[in-house]
């Protein structure tokens, strides 16, 4: 029976070659000449930490950029809310969403029933299986679920006959 997988992954390689590009490009600016601002990630949280907040937007600008050259989405960013640091200097974590929450998921689900599409949604973790008899209801799922604009980038994969 035809299946596939609608999934949100992050690759961590890419987003690792971003970060080095943010940092080189910061210290090239010349805006951000004599700053003491940074950006590094671990464990999938990047850290910024920038002289004041006009810093602070600038490299969200430059991230952003950086990690759309390598394929990421920007949708996939989640800021956190900033931290004041040492003197005007503030600190920010930036959260990379990995995986379908549970709200969204059902809210996925909920929709593909509605428009009366013959195909079964399963939630499986963190991933939606899909599976029909045709391969054409697949493919008009996924056609609907890309029109339905969702904050979160999307893939689909494990597509099976």
């Amino acid at each position: 029976m035809p299946s596939f997988d609608i999934v949100s992954e992050v690759d961590l390689a890419e987003a690792e070659n971003a970060i080095q590009n943010v940092t080189r490009e910061i210290s090239t600016r010349y805006d951000f000449k004599g700053s003491k601002s940074t950006i590094e990630m671990k464990d999938g949280v990047i850290t910024i930490f920038a002289d004041d907040e006009m810093k602070l937007r600038q490299m969200h600008e430059i991230l952003q950029g950086n990690m759309q050259k390598r394929g990421i989405e920007p949708g996939s960013l989640d800021y956190q809310k900033e931290e004041p640091a040492a003197g005007q200097s503030v600190r920010q974590q930036v959260l990379l969403k990995e995986g379908i929450d549970k709200e969204l998921a059902k809210k996925i689900v909920k929709a593909i029933k509605g428009e009366k599409l013959k195909v079964q949604v399963a939630i499986q973790g963190n991933e939606l299986r899909v599976t029909g008899k045709k391969r054409d209801d697949l493919q008009a799922v996924i056609a609907f679920v890309k029109s339905m604009k969702l904050e979160q980038p999307l893939q689909y994969n494990n597509f099976r006959d």
